[in-house]
């Protein structure tokens, strides 16, 4: 289905994650899929995925045994064991046995179809497939890491534990641990045995006993290979039960490309023992490299390096995975790492024989570059960017990685339009770049950040301010980026550190604009740059002319949000293409506008688009993104949330395929720059596609959502076991934080998005919560933080033993002079010796000798007594006291403060640990208004900490700050007291309101509360962003309501356009009085309510005549059906409902000016049939109108192409007796008049030929209906039967007339039509040619497939006046009907064999004459 592939990474940190059988199938577990490849020295082939599990993949094994190669089996974090047919892709069985996270799996080499599995708990699960019989055992209590069943002894299991301990067990003695063996003291990563059976017959040169070789004698055993995270490999002697070599791995300098310092990398030790290699085994080092140990040797020529030879060749990060398969005469070894690659190695040269880099996160965007040919840019959501020479002959995956200065997720890619190598990258934390892919130096970063996730990156040609300047002091082009807040920057690239512009300010000052500008979500610039569409979050595209940015117009097609915007390429064949633009948005419907008129012959005002040129429908869900074809005409390639990619022919409005091989929703698309038959797609399923659009077997979309699938694949997210913490900020919780766009949810620890997490986690946290202060006594102790839960829980009773000791005598308050007081418990001798000191202080306090000479009150040993003498005393003793407290108990501080009248000390004391109370803010001002004004201040940014903000902001109003503590309450969206508070301090016209109305306005219209987000824009008198709001909701109510209130405020433009919109909704529910009642509220609105009386007298006729089966929600009496002629009528009712009549002449000449504004696209055949009948209704409103000012030419004229529109979809129309009165009026000197009333009559006479035909044979209309209808046939039923039978024989005459058939028979168009379909043919085979010369010998078919169908429609379908057709026609009809003059069919016959040389034609002649 698919080309090349790059699949999801292999999982990391397990044990065996990926297996390889004896046919080179290698399957890996990748999230929680299991990815198959195709291996041969030369490259690798994704195959297909094993999809089924609902959570991390953990283990995957192929069965060994021949001719059950194909039999492969999984392990998952979802506890179940998956048995799998690898040819087939199916699911043959499943186990749930296991009860906690399965880390280990093995298939028994020897024992058929033994499937043995283990989990964290110390569970070993013996799984026989065939019987459908498991087994359990618990050899040891402690967590497996891996284990591997003897390839020699059926019965016999090694299994290695997180704690460095190994045993063998036999399965046939209920699990019986055979050999303990010790020596590792850390995780056991891998368990290997050797191929050998037999220990005697290998002798190994270092013994871990210091004896050679094995003991004497022994004659069973096998040697097991084992590593560990200890750093070492050992070599286990199963017979004698203890190691006999140990292997510590090298130093080695760290080869290939850097990694990035800032992440810590753990060891992963994992060996593996090739099957022919007894001698030999091969293990993976610190840094990525993989050893090659000599088990016969010594010294350092005991190892040798894998990929030695050359730099580059060597993973980067850690290897978790190998296993190895004989390919011809060469043995294979394949690793997988951290670093993202999966390598293939010639165990024979140990040289890497390719590569095959895989993604470790969602494919948020591809580009390909305009000028170094097949390099292909990818962002992805590993933080990583990927550049890929698609074109190499040597190397299929010549892929470089780049990841320095990125350090997000990569979601915006744009190589420069002519500077090679040159790639601008936008992130996911707003970070824009520029990376100079072949130089080996760090990004160019923006000093100006988004503020949330870059969505769209362009080169354009610099605007103002920086165009200004002469052509030396400006670059070339500008970088543009878009990101999640809706602002469009504009960078330059030759300074990058200066500040970006806004492009908006450009805008509002071209176009004075005085209303909110919506957020922008996307921008394209027109290959030539002259023209920037930009697409708006409320579904609207504006289209500027460049450099000025002044507004073209706007298309107002979409309702929701703009996701991706594309402008077709210059080079086509046909130069108006170049002027279509494709969009697509969340309503899973794909746009394409001509924008050609508006572009080369701009009106003074911007332009209103309300009707795209082409529409595709066909996806379920919402268009992530889209590419034009650089190779055909018209054809667009489309991507969606429905997981499919489809392709489609713009022109003929017709899908051509659709690609369905992703298992995830699709996120970019790129067309090949190369090959027109290749096509590029990534998404969140962690993989690239490149495919052939002629190889897929689909057309449409599927009918049903595929997302619905494709979440069941997903299944229910892992909870999480980690105790549970304090919700964050706000209430999000740190997954929802650290993944913005919904990336690498599941399996992170697997998937490395934990990369360098600590493995004891639950164990950090179980301390951390269990470890504090207790209630202690004579009895047993409690944790504090129990006891609050359970007094806080109103069914809790605690038991009668707690209450004994809860009851104890209550302790004393702690005191606030802890030194002093602590004084006082001593012994009763020295306390008695204070009382002489003291006393001898007071008596002589001037002494200098004795006993009070040394005695200085309130400081050192005598600080209990400054409690006792003056004031000087007391303090020294408050100054030790404090000092002494100032680890802790800031409380006592602030007391002593106080009490020493300190007030600003205490209040500061306090200030600086946070814990200012209102009880010392109420004290403040006793310290004056400055002091007071500061306090509140601190307290403010305290009550913020935690996170008051009512409170903060009440007391900054307290101390006058009203615009801070507005601007506080409005920062934490407090919008709704912001503006309460503003209104009741603040004047009307303070610009602060108008602020916080349209902050509010912006959060709630995020948020859908658009009600109230209008009135906010109507507080904030912006009328216009008002009823631009209402009207997002999209449905009538909202629409006639934002309609209404645009026309209450004077936006007369905004009215105009709502209620036009609003009408035509209400057509879609066939709700006529509605529809025109909305459209009567503006005057301006005349001529399109004239457009709907018309559709409604139409789609009445019509009912009436069977043709259609509408239910009609409303009518008016004067739409129903009469006698009276078709125009007529239409002018009747004008003239009665109305107010249009002849005589206002200026009137009718203003609405058909009007009128003839509109842009009427052309007609197709997937047009839906209320659509078509409007576009109808417009021309026949036109021909109406010109009728009125006697412009008989133009009536004519639009006649016509009612005409032509309805029946170029297969359809014929109305009205067709009126012709004949108009050519009458016509003049006849006027050349082109005639011409045009020429083309109504051969209308009119096609109509009645088939008429004619079908009459007269059933089968024959059967025949002509599968062979010249294309779609559903809107055909009257001879209006009715009155009709019927007065023109019967007229219409039977004119059959018969030679006039009728000469207007059919028209030689000059016949040399026409022949001529289009010669140089259609020759296009065509111009085109085959071309490709083919430049296709692949793999794919030389599709071309053939490309091209095939247009021809033969060309052919088929030459337009519903053929002239070839009629002739084949008249001739059936003579020969089986009823016949015509000789000379009439000579004429048929002579144009036939001169014109009608093409094969279809030739063919249809003969069918039918012959």
């Amino acid at each position: 289905m698919h080309q090349r592939h790059l699949p999801a990474s292999p999982n990391w940190y397990c044990s065996r994650c990926s297996d390889i059988n004896g046919k080179g199938v290698l399957g890996f577990g990748a999230k929680n899929t299991i990815y198959l490849l195709n291996v041969t020295a030369a490259s690798p082939a994704v195959t297909g995925e094993l999809t089924g599990h609902t959570e991390r993949v953990s283990g995957f094994a192929f069965c060994s045994h021949d001719g059950q190669e194909h039999i492969c089996a999984s392990t998952s974090d979802d506890k179940t064991v998956k048995v799998w047919d690898a040819e087939q892709k199916i699911l043959l069985k499943e186990h749930s046995v296991h009860q906690s996270t399965i880390s280990a799996v093995h298939w028994s080499p020897v024992q058929k179809l033994l499937l043995v599995t283990g989990d964290e708990k110390g569970i070993v699960v013996c799984y026989w497939f065939s019987s459908n019989d498991t087994q359990s055992f618990f050899p040891e209590p402690r967590t497996i890491f891996c284990l591997s069943c003897s390839p020699h002894e059926e019965n016999y299991i090694a299994v290695g534990y997180k704690d460095g301990m190994i045993v063998v067990i036999d399965i046939s003695k209920k699990g019986e641990v055979i050999h303990r063996l010790r020596g590792h003291d850390d995780e056991i990563h891998a368990l290997a045995w050797c191929p050998q059976p037999r220990e005697d017959d290998m002798s190994l040169t270092l013994s871990l006993d210091g004896s050679n070789g094995v003991t004497q004698g022994a004659e069973m055993g096998c040697y097991l290979a084992s590593g560990s995270r200890d750093q070492t490999v050992r070599i286990w002697s199963t017979a004698r039960g203890k190691g006999v070599m140990t292997l510590k791995l090298p130093f080695l300098k760290r080869r290939g490309l850097g990694v990035d310092p800032t992440v810590k990398e753990r060891l992963w030790l994992t060996v593996h023992w090739p099957k022919g290699r007894p001698s030999q085994i091969v293990s993976s080092c610190f840094g990525g490299e993989i050893i090659m140990w000599d088990l016969k040797k010594s010294g350092k020529q005991k190892w040798n390096l894998l990929g030695s030879s050359s730099d580059g060749q060597n993973h980067s990060r850690i290897v978790f995975n190998m296993s190895s398969f004989r390919s011809g005469d060469r043995e294979l070894l394949l690793s997988t790492s951290m670093d993202r690659e999966i390598k293939c190695w010639d165990l024979a040269s140990l040289e890497c024989c390719w590569t095959l880099p895989t993604l470790g996160g969602f494919v948020y965007c591809l580009s390909f570059s305009s000028v170094g040919t097949g390099c292909l840019a990818l962002g992805v959501g590993d933080s990583m960017i990927r550049v890929w020479n698609t074109l190499s002959i040597q190397n299929q995956y010549d892929i470089k990685t780049f990841w320095q200065g990125v350090k997000s997720k990569v979601t915006a890619l744009a190589w420069h339009p002519l500077k090679e190598g040159s790639l601008a990258f936008g992130t996911d934390d707003g970070k824009v770049g520029i990376y100079e892919v072949y130089s080996n130096k760090p990004p160019q970063i923006s000093s100006t950040y988004h503020r949330r996730t870059v969505y769209s990156l362009s080169w354009g040609p610099p605007v103002p301010p920086m165009s200004f300047g002469g052509s030396g002091d400006k670059p070339s082009y500008s970088l543009y980026s878009c990101a999640g807040e809706g602002v469009i920057f504009q960078h330059d690239p030759w300074k990058l550190s200066g500040e970006a512009s806004n492009i908006d300010k450009l805008i509002r000052d071209t176009n004075n604009i005085k209303h909110k500008i919506p957020p922008h979500t996307d921008l394209s610039w027109k290959p030539d740059g002259s023209v920037l569409a930009i697409g708006n979050e409320d579904g609207s595209i504006e289209v500027l002319k460049a450099p000025t940015l002044k507004l073209l117009c706007t298309v107002q097609q979409h309702h929701k949000i703009i996701n991706s915007l594309r402008w077709h390429h210059e080079h086509s064949s046909q130069n108006e293409l170049q002027y279509l633009l494709a969009s697509g948005s969340s309503n899973a419907i794909v746009y394409v506008h001509d924008l050609k008129s508006v572009i080369e012959t701009p009106s003074e005002s911007p332009v209103l688009m309300t009707e795209p040129f082409r529409t595709l429908s066909g996806h379920t869900n919402k268009i992530t993104s889209l590419a034009w074809s650089p190779h055909h005409d018209g054809r667009l390639v489309t991507v969606c949330y429905d997981g499919t990619a489809q392709v489609w022919d713009v022109l003929k409005e017709e899908p051509v395929c659709n690609y369905r091989g992703h298992s995830g929703r699709l996120l970019c698309v790129q067309w090949s720059t190369v090959h027109p038959d290749l096509v590029w797609t990534g998404g969140d399923d962690f993989t690239l596609h490149e495919w052939a659009v002629s190889k897929q077997e689909h057309v449409t979309p599927p009918k049903t959502k595929k997302r619905i699938e494709i979440e069941k694949k997903r299944g229910p997210q892992k909870k999480s076991k980690k105790k549970k913490k304090a919700p964050e900020k706000g209430g999000m919780k740190a997954e929802e934080r650290e993944l913005p766009l919904g990336e690498e949810i599941k399996g992170a620890a697997g998937s490395g998005a934990e990369e360098g997490q600590s493995d004891n986690v639950e164990e950090e946290e179980e301390r951390e919560n269990t470890d504090g202060p207790s209630v202690t006594g004579n009895g047993p102790s409690f944790p504090l933080s129990s006891l609050a839960v359970s007094f806080a829980s109103s069914r809790f009773v605690l038991p009668a033993q707690s209450l004994k000791y809860l009851s104890l005598k209550k302790r004393k308050p702690r005191s606030i002079l802890p030194l002093s007081t602590s004084m006082d418990h001593r012994p009763k001798e020295e306390l008695q010796q204070d009382c002489l000191t003291l006393a001898a202080h007071i008596s002589f306090p001037f002494c200098s000798s004795g006993q009070s000479g040394a005695c200085v009150p309130g400081s050192g040993d005598h600080i209990q007594l400054g409690l006792f003498t003056d004031r000087d005393a007391l303090y020294r003793m408050f100054q030790e006291e404090g000092d002494h407290m100032e680890a802790g108990h800031y409380d006592s501080m602030v007391y002593l403060r106080l009490w020493k009248g300190d007030l600003i000390g205490a209040i500061n004391l306090a200030a600086e640990k946070g814990e200012l109370t209102d009880d010392l803010l109420s004290l403040a001002p006793m310290a004056g208004y400055q002091v007071w004004a500061r306090t509140v201040e601190v307290y403010v940014k305290q009550l913020c900490h935690h996170e008051q903000f009512l409170k903060a902001a009440s007391h900054l109003v307290s101390i006058h700050k009203l615009y801070e503590a507005i601007s506080l309450l409005k920062s934490h969206q407090f919008y709704r007291e912001a503006i309460a508070l503003a209104r009741a301090r603040l004047q009307p016209e303070d610009p602060v309101l108008k602020d916080l109305y349209m902050s509010w306005a912006a959060v709630l219209e995020k948020d859908g509360h658009y009600a109230t987000a209008a009135k906010c824009y109507l507080a904030a008198d912006s009328n216009f962003d008002a009823a631009k709001v209402i009207a997002k909701k999209g449905d009538v109510i909202s629409l006639r309501t934002a309609a209404n209130l645009a026309q209450i405020s004077g936006e007369n433009e905004l009215a105009h356009s709502l209620s036009l919109r609003c009408a035509k909704d209400l057509m879609l529910f066939q709700d006529w009085a509605a529809a025109q009642e909305v459209l009567r509220m503006q005057d301006s609105l005349l001529g399109h309510r004239l457009v709907f009386c018309v559709n409604e007298i139409l789609s009445q006729r019509l009912a009436d005549a069977d043709v259609v089966t509408w239910s009609v929600a409303s009518s008016h009496t004067w739409s129903k059906s009469c006698d009276e002629n078709f125009l007529s009528m239409v002018h009747r009712v004008w003239q009665s409902e109305f107010e249009v009549t002849a005589a206002d002449l200026v009137k009718v000449k203003t609405l058909s000016q009007q009128l003839r504004a509109i842009e009427n696209p052309p007609a197709t055949t997937s047009v839906p049939l209320k659509q078509l009948l409007f576009h109808i209704s417009l021309d026949v409103t036109l021909c109406a109108l010109s009728q009125l000012l006697c412009d008989w030419p133009s009536v004519l004229e639009d006649l016509l192409r009612a005409l032509t529109r309805g029946s170029e979809v297969g359809h014929f129309t109305l009205m067709t007796e009126s012709v004949t009165f108009y050519k009458q009026k016509l003049d006849p000197t006027d050349e082109r008049s005639l011409v045009i009333s020429e083309s109504v009559e051969a209308f009119v006479c096609y109509q009645l030929m088939y008429k004619k035909w079908w009459n007269y044979s059933a089968e024959t209309s059967a025949l002509t209906n599968n062979t010249f209808s294309n779609g559903d046939c809107l055909t009257e039923k001879n209006h009715s039967e009155v009709e019927a039978n007065r023109n019967g024989v007229a219409q039977s005459d004119a059959i018969f007339s030679e006039g009728f058939w000469k207007v059919l028979l028209s030689e000059p168009h016949a040399n026409l039509q022949a001529t289009q379909r010669a140089i259609e043919e020759i296009q065509r085979r111009v085109t085959s040619l071309i490709q083919q010369h430049s296709q692949r010998k793999d794919s030389r078919e599709s071309p053939q497939a490309l091209s095939t169908p247009q021809s033969e429609t060309s052919e088929e379908h030459g337009g519903p006046l053929n002239v070839m057709e009629c002739c084949i026609v008249l001739l059936y009809m003579g020969k089986h009907l009823n016949p015509f003059p000789q000379h009439i069919c000579s004429m048929a016959a002579t144009l036939l064999r001169k014109y009608g040389t093409t094969e279809s034609l030739c063919k249809a002649w003969k069918r039918l004459t012959q």
